[in-house]
């Protein structure tokens, strides 16, 4: 059995990623070879967020100190772990997404050398209003979280873009069609 490959989902707070992500969970939903992995985050669950494991600090400490996290930082004043669990299913040959920072992707790469980042595309004046319309953040806030968006640099490596300022199954539909070309492309060589 080969390995599975892992897919570092990069974009800036706001480009859809969690819904990118929720509908190509959804669409491959009886894939066993796809799995989509949760974060586990020092943040509240919100009702329409992102699906992840709420932890307190003692909590996320307590996961680093035991080596229970994969992958770990912290951005924006929180903090965000990638359980072990994802080196299992990697193992078994499942293909594994993630829900990354763009920031942590050099330390990603050198811990999974052979991941596949996927940049998550929009436009500032969509970002600008899909941030505003989720109503987390201050205008001050979104000004420079757009600021930031615009500065990002396109890391080295193995890079995907997928633009997400139209329909999300146009941008949904091509994060499957990535998945699904790996997952047969892993079949192929088995």
């Amino acid at each position: 059995m080969s390995e599975g490959k892992l897919f570092y989902v990069i974009g800036p707070s706001g480009s859809g990623k969690d819904s990118l992500m929720r509908y190509g969970r959804e669409r491959l939903a009886g894939d066993p070879g796809v799995v989509f992995a949760h974060r586990y985050i020092t943040r509240p669950v919100e009702l329409h967020g992102e699906n992840h494991v709420a932890l307190t600090e003692d909590e996320f400490d307590a996961r680093l100190a035991t080596g229970l996290f994969a992958l770990h930082w912290d951005s924006h004043g929180l903090r965000y772990g990638i359980g072990r669990e994802i080196n299992l299913w990697l193992a078994k040959g499942c293909n594994v997404v993630l829900n990354g920072s763009r920031e942590y992707l050099p330390e990603a790469r050198r811990r999974y050398p052979g991941l596949t980042a996927i940049l998550v595309n929009v436009s500032p004046e969509v970002l600008a209003e899909r941030l505003r319309a989720r109503g987390r953040e201050t205008e001050d806030q979104i000004s420079r979280r757009v600021a930031r968006a615009k500065q990002f640099m396109h890391p080295e490596g193995r890079l995907e873009v997928i633009a997400n300022d139209a329909e999300l199954h146009v941008a949904g539909e091509r994060l499957v069609q990535l998945l699904s070309d790996a997952d047969a492309s892993k079949r192929a060589f088995a």
